[in-house]
């Protein structure tokens, strides 16, 4: 089911208190959807967003830096850097990625691939690199149990698994899953994960790489999300020479969900 279209790329979904929210790219809004499919904006300038288990916001701008929305609805600034996807976990612990590489520059030809990072802010406010070496930093979650974050190197077409510490940092690096085409991704109940295998589907796949469904597109999906019952895509057709121009083709796609979600972003 098509709830929305008309959008150039949608990105980041979250959902929230009985909503789907989410990043426009193109227009730099952020939107929020009831299950119906009515929406409203409620924000602009993010890149990326999550919420901390206190209720507090926390955005991704464009403009860089990692920002948390406080309840008089002011600003703090919590980190600076070029970030790209975010995942705060049950404890306060946020963890920023970045690819680490001019990424527009690069399908011009006019800019080299480099690897990215992930970094820790804790609720203290410690900031620091947690791994490195990541192929094209995107999509994280981190499991329910706080104990594993799992995130999609693109480049690499894996997904990989570290352990989280009692203080926050990552070990025990390796592969969860591989030779997939991951952006974003989202865990359910069952312990698998929703993410895309080729330019034109979404899959769901359990730890190992075995695919457990499947759903066929029409165009690319660049992330998803799970409520307690459905299966939110955020889909668009992918023009690398002019990602943000052109006729708008993203939609935001429903489908029915076997496992609620589950783990961090929180649901």
């Amino acid at each position: 089911m098509i709830l929305m279209s008309d959008l150039v790329i949608g990105e980041s979904p979250r959902w929230h208190d009985g909503r789907l929210w989410f990043c426009h790219w193109g227009p730099e809004e952020v939107i929020a959807m009831d299950p119906a499919g009515k929406s409203e904006v409620v924000g602009s300038g993010a890149h990326s967003i999550d919420w901390l288990p206190d209720g507090r916001m926390l955005i991704v701008s464009k403009k860089g830096g990692l920002l948390r929305q406080e309840p008089s609805g002011e600003l703090t600034r919590l980190a600076d850097g070029e970030f790209n996807e975010i995942v705060a976990d049950g404890r306060g612990n946020v963890y920023v990625n970045a690819v680490g590489f001019d990424f527009m520059g690069f399908l011009k030809g006019e800019a080299e691939f480099g690897t990215g990072t992930i970094t820790l802010i804790t609720p203290d406010g410690t900031i620091r690199e947690v791994a490195d070496d990541i192929h094209f930093a995107n999509g994280m979650v981190v499991t329910p149990d706080n104990k594993t974050l799992i995130i999609s190197e693109s480049f690499a077409r894996r997904l990989t698994a570290f352990d989280i510490a009692p203080n926050g940092t990552l070990k025990n690096r390796r592969i969860w899953a591989e030779n997939i085409g991951p952006d974003g991704i989202t865990m359910d109940a069952e312990g698998a994960i929703w993410t895309s295998e080729t330019d034109h589907d979404v899959v769901r796949i359990k730890e190992g790489g075995e695919v457990l469904q499947r759903i066929e597109l029409d165009r690319s999906a660049f992330a998803c999300m799970l409520s307690e019952d459905t299966l939110y895509v955020m889909a668009a057709k992918w023009n690398p020479e002019n990602p943000f121009g052109g006729d708008p083709t993203g939609q935001v796609q429903a489908f029915p969900a076997p496992a609620p979600g589950a783990g961090w972003p929180h649901h």
